[in-house]
Parts: C-alpha cells; sequence; structure tokens
C-alpha cells in the first residue's frame, strides 16, 4: 500500500477529484489542508512540483496535481 499524501483547500475541485480517486480506489491518504495549516502557496512548492493544489506525494515522491495522478494512474 503506497502513503499518499495530498495537499488540499476547501474550495478546490481538483482537490476534491482526487479524494474521490482515492476513496473510489480504496486507497488512504492523509489530508493537509494548506488553509487550516497555515502553508503558504510557496512553501507548498517546495514540498511538491507547482504552486496550485492539490500537490500529491506518493511515497515520498512528489508526483504533482489531479492531471498528473490522471496520467499515472486513471
Amino acid at each position: 500500500m503506497k502513503t499518499i499524501e495530498i495537499y488540499t483547500t476547501n474550495w478546490c475541485g481538483y482537490c476534491k477529484a482526487a479524494k474521490r480517486f482515492f476513496d473510489e480506489k480504496g486507497w488512504n491518504y492523509e489530508e493537509i489542508n494548506i488553509d487550516e495549516k497555515n502553508i503558504s502557496r510557496e512553501e507548498l512548492s517546495t514540498i511538491g512540483l507547482s504552486l496550485s493544489v492539490p500537490q500529491i506525494i506518493m511515497d515520498g515522491e512528489a508526483i504533482g496535481g489531479y492531471d498528473d495522478l490522471m496520467k499515472l494512474y486513471g
């Protein structure tokens, strides 16, 4: 089983789509809401691959956002 972290915001449709994808696959993930955790976009870019959400980390490796997730697993 993969270790998955997903950096999100409450208003992000792609975040919701990524979480729905993980739920449908039965994959467990840790959601980190950048608004609630006061993570800046600049800090997010050092964690993931860009300033945008979602940013998805699988097994410690940043894979990018929802489109990148779909390229790998969709």
